[in-house]
């Protein structure tokens, strides 16, 4: 077994910045999207925001530093452990202890505190799969002892999120899920495989789900049922380009009231294009970019395997996020319900991308 120097060098400041600076804009944006709302539904202007500052910033705090100053090898031990833990509680939302929120069973109700078991699935199961890949080096070239495992262990995961449903989150992990396997070093038929059957999965998922059915073909002709099925996109599309280069200025959108469904949720970034126009929005997409391209050059620089698969996981994670909830918005694919990471209103999905954020930085030391 090879051992890996525990030498310590600094952490990386310049993803740390880029963490903040998101972090830090994501609460500004929250209290321009959500003020009106909040003040209409509850009675005082900053319910959301102090609602994520409570619920969200500071359990991710905790999670970070917990991520910054604990050893990230010890979570490889965990892994196991921690992943049996979440999928104990993904199942446990169809039980009395679940809530079922426009549609979708997401979210698990114990003594009061409110959480959603996929986004603690996103941390547990890329632990889990960066610690499987990384102990048995064959198990991303090997056909039978590698690559039918890793679409078991994947399938069964997707499998779970898909009864909630949870069609968007059961997407991303599959696709990071694949990226760090083939960062291993997996052979490029395998990948031709995987995407052969994750085409033919989301084929059959979709044909039988009417009303995932109606994305596709609001995707495909957004003017048809422009105040059903392709409200939401068209309204989307309609905050953004009202904001044309320089935007209409910080809390002035005229659409996140009456008009934008989910402004703090998976359409902040349509009220980000409105006020801060193109030259705004395109400023947030550069820092994302930034913020992915040094959790790569981290991962790239990591000898040791479970680290480097692990920042990998992450990384993609986040990445495919941010692309699937600005690529949806914008209309460059199927409207769907994922939160842009640590902007988007969201306690445990917050909790959660600055927890993963903190073991990326802890990585960071042992380059």
């Amino acid at each position: 077994m090879r051992r890996f120097s525990t030498s310590k060098s600094f952490a990386d400041p310049f993803f740390v910045i880029l963490l903040f600076i998101l972090v830090i804009f994501g609460l500004v944006m929250l209290t321009s999207a959500s003020s009106d709302l909040a003040k209409i539904k509850f009675g005082d202007s900053y319910y959301y925001l102090k609602h994520q500052l409570l619920y969200g910033l500071s359990a991710g705090l905790v999670g970070f530093f917990i991520g910054v100053f604990v050893y990230y090898r010890h979570w490889q031990k965990l892994a196991l452990p921690i992943l049996i833990v979440s999928l104990i509680t993904l199942v446990l939302i169809f039980s009395p202890l679940g809530s079922s929120i426009k549609g979708g069973d997401r979210w698990l109700n114990i003594g009061g505190f409110s959480f959603q078991p996929s986004e603690l699935l996103k941390l547990t199961f890329f632990i889990y799969l960066a610690s499987w890949i990384s102990k048995n080096e064959s198990r991303s070239k090997s056909f039978s002892q590698g690559f039918l495992p890793f679409l078991v262990l994947v399938g069964s995961v997707i499998i779970l999120l898909l009864l909630q449903p949870s069609t968007s989150t059961a997407v991303l992990i599959f696709l990071a899920s694949i990226l760090m396997y083939f960062t291993a070093g997996a052979k490029i038929r395998f990948l031709a495989i995987a995407i052969l059957v994750a085409a033919l999965g989301i084929t059959l998922v979709v044909y039988f789900s009417p009303y995932r059915m109606q994305r596709i073909l609001t995707f495909i002709n957004p003017e048809v049922d422009q105040l059903g099925s392709s409200y939401h996109i068209n309204q989307a599309q309609t905050a953004i380009g009202s904001g044309g280069l320089k935007g209409v200025g910080f809390g002035q959108s005229t659409t996140k009231l009456n008009f934008l469904p989910e402004p703090i949720g998976d359409s902040i970034f349509a009220v980000i294009g409105e006020e801060f126009g193109f030259i705004g929005s395109i400023s947030v997409v550069f820092i994302f970019l930034l913020f992915i391209w040094r959790g790569i050059m981290i991962a790239k620089s990591i000898a040791d395997p479970f680290g480097r698969m692990l920042t990998t996981g992450f990384t993609s994670l986040i990445g495919l996020q941010v692309f699937v909830n600005i690529g949806a918005i914008s209309g460059l694919i199927p409207l769907t319900g994922v939160p842009l990471p640590f902007v988007s209103y969201g306690g445990t999905a917050l909790a959660i991308f600055l927890t993963m954020s903190g073991i990326i930085v802890n990585i960071s030391k042992y380059r």
